[in-house]
């Protein structure tokens, strides 16, 4: 017999706006690290399914319609396989090296959600969680790391505020 969290999968998306273009020098670590990053993350255990193109990676997948931006998805088995990864290895080192490449910015650029086991979300999907996240804050549809959810078919939860709650900021 399954349990319910067994029958979900933890999908992940962050997106990051580069400094410079893929193929400046400022951002030649960055690429030459790309391959043996997603290798690790293949290899890693919980480790589901990632998004990429042709190129083996997704540098090249629009995200948002901005070409400044770059988009990071995968599926793993729970939030501590991922965390596992994210903060282990050359991905831990490039993640502190991450000021270096890219940008700063004050919208949330990444979210959590569970997806039935073997689905494989689309960039659409991942754009419209993150958008739910920001309105919202974190939900059983997006959440964080810092804030999760249990494992369950979430759908949005209209929490956004009313325009005529009658008081001033």
């Amino acid at each position: 017999m399954t349990t319910p969290e067994a029958s979900y999968e933890l999908a992940q998306v962050n997106i990051g706006r580069l400094k410079a273009p893929l193929d400046s020098l400022q951002l030649k670590d960055f690429v030459d690290n790309l391959d043996p990053v997603n290798a690790d993350a293949d290899a890693a255990d919980g480790f589901v399914w990632r998004l990429e193109s042709d190129s083996g990676n997704a540098t090249d997948v629009p995200v948002f319609g901005d070409e400044w931006l770059i988009i990071n998805m995968s599926v793993w088995r729970d939030s501590n396989a991922l965390t596992a990864y994210m903060y282990q290895g050359r991905h831990r080192e490039m993640l502190a090296r991450r000021r270096e490449f890219f940008e700063r910015v004050q919208d949330v650029m990444a979210a959590l959600w569970w997806v039935p086991a073997g689905h494989r979300p689309t960039v659409a999907e991942a754009e419209q969680r993150l958008l739910h996240l920001r309105a919202n804050g974190p939900t059983p549809y997006a959440f964080t790391l810092r804030t999760s959810f249990p494992a369950q078919g979430a759908r949005p939860v209209p929490l956004e505020v009313p325009d005529d709650l009658g008081c001033s900021v």
